[in-house]
């Protein structure tokens, strides 16, 4: 995905990138105690695109994860950088 990220792109890239995270349990652990997230949160938040956009942020703060994540969505890690940036200007 190159160029501007449509809203409907970043929401799509969000949950992809929280089922990602999700998948193992140690990522899921470091995601809620970096993001100050709770499960209950988690779940009642994320169709919020600043909860989208935290969980975004999360990756960018650790590139391998970053990089992992955008080739497991088949993307790239400066497109899943663009989603977040949409998020946060919703």
């Amino acid at each position: 995905m190159r160029g501007p990220v449509t809203n409907e792109d970043a929401t799509v890239l969000a949950l992809g990138a929280l089922g990602w995270a999700l998948a193992v349990p140690e990522r899921a652990e470091r995601l809620l105690a970096l993001t100050g997230l709770d499960p209950q949160r988690l779940r009642a938040g994320a169709g919020d695109p600043a909860t989208q956009a935290a969980i975004l942020g999360y990756l960018e703060g650790h590139e391998p994860d970053l990089i992992a994540c955008a080739t497991a969505l088949a993307t790239t890690p400066a497109a899943l950088v663009r989603a977040r940036q949409t998020l946060e200007d919703r």
